[in-house]
């Protein structure tokens, strides 16, 4: 397939018209930026000495959000048209490999129907009787009762004169299409698709020919015409893999981009010239006056098979359709705990989602900094605080825009790799059927064979005929290498003749009764019967199925003589099926499992075959032909799980009487599960508000370890960022994580330490994130910094409302001395000491008052007392 050298950037404002939900996002972004532009300008205005600390700040965040609005809305965009252009990617190449994996069939069959015995003795000189006439015409259509996807078989001398045919609605005599003479001066098959005579009520047709030799002589003969049911096989690949919304059209193009085959003829009719895109770029491509997204994939071959030369798999989806009415609503129907887990992983797939949520934490620390700047103030700062209070209000509206940005931008992704995983499912099942319907095909029609019905018709077979009949297997099984071993027995079940790994430990032993029964009760010759799916030792121990059909005399089709079994090579086979059905999909593992969830074949090396499949059970009940997708926790990861349940193809599995469902599964993993979301946590510890009075107290409050602290204001400067801080190797004071410069005038710097309070508070370091900050804390002459998980609010407390903590509930940590009941009791903030604080970080020690010493001299165990003495 031709790769672009290099992927085209998104024309935005090409496709933003087609986005409404984008469109209304990018007008909301353009109201704040305003909003955020006037209160710069208040601030400059009404109170720009008061301000002067916060205005550089604020100048470089509303310019920084300028930027990330735009960044947003251009991610918003690519990402739509990138899941568009990857769902109907998906879509036209699994269109251009089905068909190529059907004819490479085509290919085998022709090959191998071309050298049958009966059928070369018939054209060497047995077509001038009308009983050796029908005699042929019976086999062809026994073969042709077996192998449903023709629909017209045909011999033909080497002048072109139709000795045979089994279609009698278009009775033929002669051909002159040149591709007899073609196939005549070939080695191999010819493989043709145009108009010919062979097919006259046809405008077009797809014939696979191969010439055909004397069975004695060798000698040229005649031409074997295998024609295919090209409509009824595109139809029915459409039918299964078209969306069910009808949005776009799948084509089958030539060479020539011409239409070969239509989803919708009324749409796109055969033979129209359409535009391609086979390097996947992220442009509109006009078509008959209208706008479309195009995707276009050539094939990379089968097995060493190209198929037809130039032909590839096309879907289109007009542009004004393509972004509407395709997402779900899939994180409102997941858990609180596994939706925020999701969307913790927004910046893997969205950088500049990583950026606004650091923007909104500096425009937080700014209104936070400001409140404490403003503690205790009257006068011209609360003209300060007025500013605050619109940049804070502003900043929530903002931060609720981004949020709902990122859920709907998650949304898009999720809903859109759930509809391709659900797809991939779904040709992963229509692969395997596919393939095993070939099977069922291939033990029925080699049961028919006249040299072993008339073998194991004998009483008693000599060395010379088990000979034979081992050559004849060993010939089929090297045309048909998925098979590991075919095998003959007789009516009793003991095996005759087998290739594969050691025949001569197989030959001579006797399949198990129950199959035996199964074999011989066999109504007819459309009939077989399979294994259930598990290990045997034809197989090497390994699982797989094993075809059975039963051999019957020659001259009498109820008399069973035997049985052939064909033994499925299925670890690779399913494998590969796996494999080729994601496509090089990163971070996507696939399965077959049954009814039950045993593994039948898995790309993930932890789940062996014969192991269990941990997946809901409802998947493992869906109907037949039904798909089903959710998000899970895989391996430790965030995971799309999607399932489909096999349906058939044709008529096997569907009316010849074979049941055995197999489930389809794939995992895409998303991310490693972690205990945090975006959602912050002063989200969840909301202060109300009520009536304050002057004698109320204003504290500092912030996150440490998951739960509500306290500083009194008046203590706390600032805060800053965490990437502000200076790793040194310098200290030994437990908690000490690093250095600050603080500048204090335009000359000089000065350098303090800074704690970690989860640190002192419980003795273990915390986990920096991206909410980390840093909050600069000074007592008379000394400053530190102590390192937060999140910064909170500036609140006031009316005393009442602040409880000293007696030494005994005090826990770990001897910091705390006060307990905040806020929001009627409802809520408790633990206020930390200043003193104290400063005490362990300067001192080592804690200074307790003389009453609180005797507490704890008293609750002190003697070796605890002794260390306090000393």
């Amino acid at each position: 397939m031709p790769q672009a050298t290099q992927a085209e950037a998104v024309p935005t404002e090409t496709f933003l018209p087609y986005m409404r939900d984008v469109a209304k996002c990018e007008q909301s972004l353009q109201e704040l930026n305003l909003m955020w532009r006037v209160i710069e300008a208040s601030a400059k205005m009404n109170c720009p000495t008061e301000a002067k600390t916060i205005l550089p700040t604020m100048a470089a965040t509303r310019s920084g959000f300028s930027r990330l609005e735009r960044e947003l809305v251009n991610s918003l965009v690519e990402e739509k048209v990138r899941n568009v252009l990857a769902g109907i990617g998906t879509k036209a190449q699994y269109v251009i490999d089905i068909v190529v994996r059907n004819l490479f069939e085509r290919t085998a069959d022709v090959g191998f129907l071309a050298t049958d015995r009966e059928l070369c003795n018939f054209v060497a000189g047995g077509a001038d009787s009308a009983d050796a006439v029908d005699a042929a015409r019976y086999r062809l259509r026994e073969y042709r009762n077996k192998y449903t996807v023709y629909d017209e078989i045909i011999l033909t001398d080497t002048e072109g004169n139709v000795l045979v045919q089994i279609d009698p609605a278009t009775p033929l005599e002669h051909s002159t299409d040149p591709l007899i003479r073609q196939t005549l001066e070939s080695d191999t098959y010819v493989e043709t698709f145009r108009a010919t005579d062979l097919r006259p009520a046809k405008d077009r047709a797809l014939i696979y020919s191969r010439r055909m030799h004397h069975p004695q002589t060798g000698a040229v003969i005649g031409v074997l015409c295998l024609c295919f049911h090209f409509e009824e096989e595109m139809a029915g690949i459409f039918a299964a893999h078209r969306d069910p919304e009808a949005r776009a059209n799948m084509l089958l193009l030539d060479g020539d981009n011409r239409v070969i085959s239509s989803a919708d003829e009324l749409w796109i009719p055969p033979g129209t010239v359409v535009p391609v895109n086979t390097g996947g770029q992220p442009r509109l491509m006009m078509f008959c006056g209208r706008e479309y997204l195009v995707r276009t994939f050539a094939s990379d071959g089968y097995q060493g098979y190209p198929g037809p030369v130039g032909w590839q798999g096309q879907v289109m989806v007009p542009v004004e359709v393509a972004f509407t009415g395709i997402a779900s609503d899939v994180l409102s129907r997941l858990s609180p705990e596994l939706a925020e887990g999701l969307l913790s992983h927004a910046h893997s797939f969205c950088p500049p989602l990583h950026d606004i949520m650091t923007a909104a934490k500096t425009i937080q620390r700014i209104v936070w900094n400001g409140q404490v700047m403003t503690a205790g103030q009257r006068g011209e700062m609360l003209k300060l605080k007025t500013i605050l209070d619109q940049i804070s209000e502003t900043g929530n509206r903002s931060n609720e825009l981004f949020a709902q940005s990122i859920h709907d931008l998650y949304q898009t992704v999720l809903s859109s790799s759930m509809r391709d995983a659900e797809f991939t499912t779904s040709l992963l099942v229509d692969l395997l059927d596919r393939n095993l319907y070939e099977r069922s095909d291939d033990c029925r029609w080699w049961a028919l064979t006249p040299e072993l019905r008339a073998a194991l018709a004998q009483p008693a077979i000599d060395e010379a005929t088990t000979a034979r009949l081992a050559e004849i297997l060993a010939y089929i099984n090297g045309l048909y290498t998925v098979y590991t071993r075919l095998f003959i027995y007789d009516r009793n079940g003991r095996i005759i003749a087998s290739t594969g790994d050691d025949p001569g430990g197989v030959v001579g032993s006797s399949i198990d009764d129950a199959t035996l029964a199964q074999g011989s009760s066999l109504r007819s010759p459309q009939h077989y019967h399979v294994s259930a799916f598990g290990p045997s030792d034809l197989y090497g121990g390994r699982d797989t199925y094993i075809y059975h059909a039963a051999v019957r005399a020659l001259d009498n089709d109820a008399e069973v003589v035997g049985g052939i079994g064909i033994v499925f090579d299925a670890a690779p086979e399913f494998r590969n099926m796996l494999r080729a059905g994601l496509a090089g999909k990163e971070k996507m593992s696939a399965f077959y499992v049954s009814r039950n969830g045993r593994i039948l074949s898995s790309t993930d090396d932890s789940r062996p075959v014969g192991g269990t499949l941990d997946i809901d059970l409802a998947m493992l009940q869906l109907a037949n032909g039904q798909c089903s997708s959710g998000v899970t926790l895989h391996d430790g990861q965030y995971a799309i799980v999607a399932c489909s349940a096999s349906n058939g193809y044709r008529e096997f599995k569907v009316s010849d009487g074979y049941k055995e469902d197999v489930i389809s599964v794939v995992f895409q993993c998303f991310g490693a599960v972690n205990q945090g979301g975006l959602q912050s946590a002063s989200s969840e510890f909301l202060l109300e508000s009520g009536a304050t009075s002057p004698e109320d107290l204003e504290y500092a409050t912030f996150f440490s370890d998951n739960s509500l602290f306290a500083l009194p204001a008046a203590n706390v400067m600032e805060a800053v960022p965490f990437s502000s801080v200076l790793p040194t190797s310098m200290g030994n004071r437990p908690g000490q994580v690093g250095m600050i410069g603080l500048n204090r005038d335009d000359q000089h710097k000065e350098f303090i330490w800074v704690f970690d309070l989860g640190h002192l508070i419980r003795g273990t370091r915390s986990a920096v994130t991206s909410s980390s900050q840093v909050m600069i804390v000074r007592h008379g002459a000394h400053t530190i910094g102590l390192l937060v998980d999140e910064l909170h609010a500036v609140p006031q407390f009316s005393p009442s409302q602040i409880t000293h903590t007696p030494l005994a509930m005090q826990g770990d940590s001897m910091l705390i001395s006060q307990v905040i009941k806020a929001n009627g009791g409802k809520l408790l903030i633990q206020a930390i000491e200043v003193e104290r604080l400063f005490a362990y970080v300067v001192d080592g020690i804690i200074a307790l008052p003389p009453v609180q010493e005797a507490d704890a001299a008293n609750l002190a165990m003697p070796e605890e007392r002794q260390l306090m003495a000393a």
